[in-house]
């Protein structure tokens, strides 16, 4: 597993405790990486051929961001949601259908990046992470969005290039939701519910690219309500 020409990233990684071995054909995980578990926070795996994560990963206690985009990995390790301090997990680019029950147990999860994989589902287990900012499921074959959003808090949600033809009763309620990415998908306007509009906290809903024109949206009760919204937030930014 050693590798030679790595040596000079790992004794920079043990003074900063940042560690990037991006685009090094790796096809797992160097040994040399758990060395580093004392003072290990961000670790950059991304562009390899790495096919699976080690239960050892939850030596890394102190890791906050954790980049395994653009490899082989179908399944993540339940050791993985031992890691309690990490903050951002981006896996897109992979081929992960599912994530196990145990990622409710990454209470400080703030960052989730979970694009083009395999899921044909929304990912519940997110739901109850109350720390959740930005979650991106773009790029995949998901249907649907559940019901059960009033436990998610992320303020962020990109739905962008899927299959989806219905919305959950209850999206409305996500409790910080700002910003809803749903361009190219499978939605007919009255898949677009009036509480979405009108009740949300939702400042920006990007729907380009669905089974409607974007303009329709203009006819549908509650748009005049979300237009404030939209306004006021643009004031805010300028």
């Amino acid at each position: 597993m050693g590798n030679s020409g790595l040596k000079q990233h790992y004794e920079t990684a043990a003074k900063t405790g940042v560690l990037q071995l991006s685009e090094r054909k790796l096809k797992e995980l160097p040994l040399e990486v758990f060395n580093l578990s004392d003072n290990l926070r961000n670790l950059d795996l991304s562009k390899n051929k790495i096919r699976c994560i080690p239960d050892e990963i939850n030596r890394l206690k102190h890791l906050k961001q954790l980049n395994l985009s653009a490899n082989c990995i179908t399944n993540l390790p339940d050791s993985l949601f031992s890691v309690k301090k990490l903050e951002m997990l981006n896996i897109s680019s992979n081929a992960i259908a599912s994530l196990p029950q145990h990622i409710a147990n990454l209470s400080n999860l703030k960052q989730v990046y979970l694009n083009n994989n395999k899921f044909k589902d929304f990912p519940v287990q997110l739901l109850g992470l109350n720390n959740l900012e930005v979650v991106d499921l773009s790029n995949n074959k998901i249907t649907g969005i559940p019901e059960g959003m009033t436990n998610f808090y992320a303020a962020e949600l990109n739905l962008s290039q899927n299959e989806i033809s219905s919305l959950s009763e209850d999206l409305h309620l996500a409790p910080k939701l700002k910003i809803l990415r749903l361009e190219e998908n499978c939605l007919s306007l009255d898949a677009i519910r009036p509480s979405l509009l009108r009740d949300s906290k939702i400042h920006t809903i990007n729907l380009d690219g669905n089974l409607f024109e974007t303009k329709q949206l203009a006819l549908l009760e509650g748009y005049n309500e979300y237009i404030e919204r939209y306004t006021a937030m643009k004031k805010k930014m300028f």
